[in-house]
């Protein structure tokens, strides 16, 4: 098994609040990120602040995040380097 990079792990991330209808609580994100409860929240952290993710809360309170057009758009380009990677082997 290999270690993910600081790159996969945020398109894992990314892609999972993707997958979940752009919206998820954060314990169901931290169980599917497969990260510590300490590497999650400063990944979330540092997403927030690099305007890769939202925090919304509802009206009872609850925590939920959501992509920003920022997030969309790294899903896009990340997807688009690990195709070019993949067709020349690398």
């Amino acid at each position: 098994m290999t270690r993910r990079d600081r790159l996969e792990i945020i398109y894992d991330i990314l892609s999972i609040i993707r997958k979940h209808g752009n919206s998820i609580l954060p314990t169901p994100l931290l169980r599917f990120s497969n990260l510590s409860t300490q590497n999650f929240n400063r990944y979330m952290d540092e997403l927030v602040k690099k305007g890769l993710v939202r925090e919304i809360q509802d009206e009872s309170g609850r925590r939920y995040y959501s992509l920003t057009d920022k997030g969309f758009r790294f899903l896009e380009k990340y997807q688009k380097i690990r195709e070019f990677i993949e067709e020349f082997g690398l």
